[in-house]
């Protein structure tokens, strides 16, 4: 036993040496330099995350709430498209992601991006807050962004390493459990578990900075993060308030980005990227057709962003 435990220390020790000071993103106009703490490798979290997804889409289906309003659909997947086709310029991997998207129809005032691309838009966030496609584009990039810069899978490094180096050992070599734990981690980490500010303000800086290389009006950031702020100080905490906590720094760090992002806003106007993002990235998701619980709502479709 005592082998085995100085060989899984080690196996901790060659890990923080390898992957302890990384960086997920790069480039932009608005990028972090922030090195990040990394214990487990991308693919772990994102298989972890993709069966999660599933898990949370199989419930929808379920009770016929997945993709059920096509107009609603159709707009999400419009605005994420154009998102999609900017990713590349803090990771260029990452226009090869699986992206998928969908929403489902719900009063919850909420919309994650799980690690790898998977997102959900609640229709409780839409209506609640009216927003425009611009201020859509600015939580649906926020959410985008956590799943750029890996913030889940920092958050489940820094978990590991205070689990004792028997947990870590067996999640970075896959011994037992591991992927099922790596579900269950994805899971609670995105959907009920608050990023770190510094994560938060990452989210919102690189989430502005998409949309408006994507030709939505940055300014828009600004304005939904304050109708975040009129909702919370009127009603019960949301879900989404409780893990994306609106308050007066972020909003002034959205306004203090604004010169840095606005000549972005304006090139893609005078260059119609886009009508270009339209016509060059595929569908992400098909609506649903079902009117009744009896019939199954049409799956959604991942698509992957064409390289520009």
């Amino acid at each position: 036993m005592k082998r085995i435990l100085s060989l899984l220390f080690a196996i901790f020790a060659c890990a923080v040496l390898l992957h302890g000071c990384e960086s997920t993103t790069a480039g932009g106009a608005t990028g972090p330099g922030r090195s990040q703490f990394l214990l487990i490798s991308s693919e772990a979290v994102n298989e972890g995350a993709a069966k999660a997804y599933r898990q949370e889409m199989a419930k929808a289906r379920s009770v016929n709430a997945l993709n059920t309003n096509a107009t609603e659909t159709r707009r999400v997947s419009a605005i994420t498209h154009r998102l999609i086709a900017q990713v590349g310029v803090f990771r260029a991997d990452a226009l090869d992601w699986a992206w998928e998207i969908n929403v489902i129809e719900d009063k919850s005032i909420n919309a994650y991006c799980m690690p790898g691309g998977k997102m959900v838009i609640y229709t409780g966030i839409i209506n609640e807050l009216n927003l425009t496609d611009d201020e859509l584009a600015a939580i649906i990039g926020h959410e985008m962004a956590h799943a750029l810069r890996e913030h889940s899978r920092e958050q489940i490094s820094q978990r590991l390493a205070t689990t004792g180096a028997v947990s870590i050992g067996a999640a970075l070599l896959g011994l037992g459990s591991a992927t099922q734990d790596m579900a269950t981690l994805a899971s609670d980490l995105v959907l009920t578990l608050p990023f770190s500010r510094s994560m938060e303000i990452e989210a919102d800086t690189m989430g502005m900075e998409l949309m408006a290389r994507a030709g939505f009006d940055p300014a828009g950031a600004v304005r939904v993060w304050q109708k975040m702020a009129a909702l919370s100080g009127g009603k019960s905490p949301t879900t989404f308030l409780s893990t994306h906590p609106s308050d007066s720094a972020r909003i002034t760090n959205l306004q203090n980005q604004l010169p840095k992002v606005i000549p972005l806003f304006e090139e893609a106007k005078r260059s119609g990227i886009s009508s270009q993002a339209q016509s060059t990235v595929p569908r992400l998701a098909a609506p649903a057709r079902a009117t009744s619980a009896r019939t199954t709502p049409a799956r959604s479709v991942p698509a992957r962003a064409r390289r520009n």
